[in-house]
């Protein structure tokens, strides 16, 4: 990338600055090279001067013309100094070299090799079973397919992996309530179990075991009545799961089943591993991991039965602290009287981390967890530091829930109050691209209002639409060169013909197409897929100025085929974009 380029002949003329004596001697500190919000102080500003200020005992404009001057000659910039800041600009002749490189890089446009082929994996989604997928559970999927079909164009190998929580305490809940809808079924009054679920989604699944199974599970024990439901429903509920998924255009390379991590043993295994390292303690029946071996502090600020539930199962990392993690692993028999209920959700996490790591061999393990799991966060990453895993490979997301508002009034929803709203509902009304569009609008750890009403309008109030027109648009473009021309003088007078930028409107439109490889690698490095929504809507709005400004028919020929050119580098940039947020590429609105 041309900023990359930038920041070596910054450093260089550094380092010669301070041969010629222009500068004292220091090591030079990390710096970066920026985009100036301002478009007039060029396309690329480096402000290490700023930096060196104190360090070289000098005023930052001095430094910068020092450095400035010792930048050698390109044909790709020109170089400025303005307040302290050392400016670049690109050159007419990059410019117009670049949309060419566009052109020949096509579908590949954008591509960058940060991973190097490293294997990465995704892991999102991963709702409990005990019911259908849920808008909320949706912006989970899509950040996660977003951010895995960006891994991929980063230059890593992907594998994108849905947790299956088939055991424990919310599984045993599901079942129990899948008995109580199954048992209507044959009219037989049996009550919901404290915290069941109510919803249609679950009575739907236990009509569908009824009629499948007949009334045989009435003959059974309850609880071996419980645990055959329970087994069966979250296999009806993820292939349920796994078509909503397929309709928000979401695929998996894998299903990975919690349970598998203890039927293999490899969840005892951890636990002795971690026993062995000293990092294991009991209290009141419990077993607890305390990563610095320190005794269990519960009773700070923690109830006894806080750690009855999953979710609460361990002490606060305010109490804890942050380098002494503790947490339950295994309930006390008191709290949890059946030895299949004792495992918490972090007994699970750290084998699970371990299968990554060590045993799959992942060099980036992401996890895009609902905020509902804060609390969690240090937790794993003590468990791999306990461990002696890489704890930089695990990079934990923490997204927001959504809002989703009618006529202006939020709906309310939640699957245990049965009034959850479902993906396929909302697809059904919205249709794919807009949803994935809004999940994708706003950075992860920030709120998002879904309104339903503005994202059926067919108007520029509507981000997704502008954006998928924009691309419409452009298509509809060579469709009348086609017509105009003919589909062989076209092909022929594009090809013969190169780029020759002269208008502002058409630099404009050039410099922002070539910010594409930097959006990938801050999208990339940051895991945060709104980046790409805010640079599609300017994208739309930068080739509007330049359809404005430009006409492209009947123009002579170098005019014509030159914004031809331009033209089909926006549409190939602006598809590139729609596809890494799983969006489709309209060629008619």
């Amino acid at each position: 990338m041309i900023r990359d380029q930038i920041h070596a002949a910054v450093a260089a003329a550094t380092v010669a600055a301070q041969a010629a004596g222009a500068l004292p001697a220091f090591d030079i500190p990390t710096f970066t090279i920026e985009r100036p919000r301002q478009p007039d102080m060029g396309d690329y500003a480096a402000s290490l001067a700023m930096q060196l200020a104190r360090i070289a005992r000098m005023a930052p404009p001095k430094i910068a013309e020092a450095i400035a001057r010792h930048v050698p000659p390109s044909d790709h910039y020109t170089v400025e100094v303005a307040a302290g800041y050392v400016n670049f600009r690109l050159t007419q002749a990059h410019l117009n070299q670049q949309i060419g490189d566009v052109l020949v890089q096509n579908e590949k446009w954008g591509d960058i090799d940060l991973g190097g082929g490293a294997p990465a994996q995704v892991e999102h989604g991963s709702a409990n079973p005990t019911g259908y997928a849920t808008i909320g559970t949706g912006r989970n999927v899509v950040v996660g397919d977003t951010l895995a079909n960006t891994l991929v164009a980063a230059g890593y190998v992907v594998h994108r992996e849905w947790y299956i929580n088939d055991r424990g305490a919310q599984i045993a809940r599901f079942g129990a309530s899948l008995y109580t809808h199954y048992c209507a079924v044959f009219g037989v009054d049996v009550p919901l179990p404290p915290k069941g679920y109510p919803g249609d989604d679950v009575v739907t699944v236990a009509q569908e075991i009824a009629a499948r199974e007949g009334d045989r599970l009435l003959k059974l024990p309850q609880d071996e009545a419980c645990r055959f439901l329970g087994s069966a429903g979250v296999e009806i509920m993820m292939a349920h799961i796994r078509s909503s998924l397929t309709r928000l255009g979401v695929q998996y390379d894998n299903f990975f089943s919690e349970n598998s991590l203890h039927i293999s043993g490899l969840a005892d295994r951890m636990l002795n591993e971690l026993r062995a390292r000293n990092v294991i303690r009991e209290h009141d029946g419990a077993i607890w991991f305390s990563e610095d071996g320190s005794p269990i502090r519960a009773g700070q600020g923690v109830k006894r039965d806080d750690y009855a539930e999953d979710e609460d199962a361990g002490v606060s990392e305010e109490d804890a602290g942050p380098k002494a993690v503790q947490a339950v692993m295994l309930r006390s028999p008191r709290i949890s009287p059946n030895p299949a209920d004792r495992p918490t959700y972090f007994f699970s996490d750290v084998p699970y981390l371990w299968n990554k790591l060590v045993d799959r061999g992942f060099k980036l393990a992401v996890y895009v967890w609902g905020e509902d799991h804060q609390a969690d966060v240090p937790r794993l990453y003590a468990a791999a530091r306990a461990l002696s895993l890489n704890a930089d490979a695990v990079k934990i997301l923490i997204y927001r829930f959504i809002t989703i508002m009618r006529s202006g009034v939020e709906v309310r929803m939640g699957k245990r109050a049965g009034n959850a709203i479902w993906i396929d509902d909302v697809v059904d009304e919205v249709g794919k691209d807009a949803v994935r569009f809004t999940l994708l609008s706003r950075s992860i750890d920030t709120k998002i209002i879904f309104d339903l009403d503005l994202l059926k309008e067919q108007s520029d109030k509507n981000p997704v639409y502008y954006v998928q027109y924009g691309h419409a648009r452009i298509a509809s473009i060579f469709r009348n060169a086609q017509e105009t021309l003919g589909a062989e003088p076209l092909a022929a007078g594009f090809a013969a013909h190169t780029c020759d930028l002269q208008h502002e409107s058409e630099m404009a439109l050039a410099r922002k197409l070539l910010e594409l490889p930097e959006i990938v690698a801050l999208v990339a490095a940051t895991l945060q897929p709104h980046h790409y929504t805010t640079y599609a809507y300017a994208l739309c709005s930068t080739f509007s100025r330049f359809y404005d400004d430009c006409r492209i028919l009947k123009q002579p020929d170098a005019v014509l085929f030159s914004r031809l050119r331009l033209a089909k580098a926006a549409q190939l940039t602006l598809a590139r974009v729609l596809r890494l947020m799983g969006m489709e590429t309209p060629e008619k609105m």
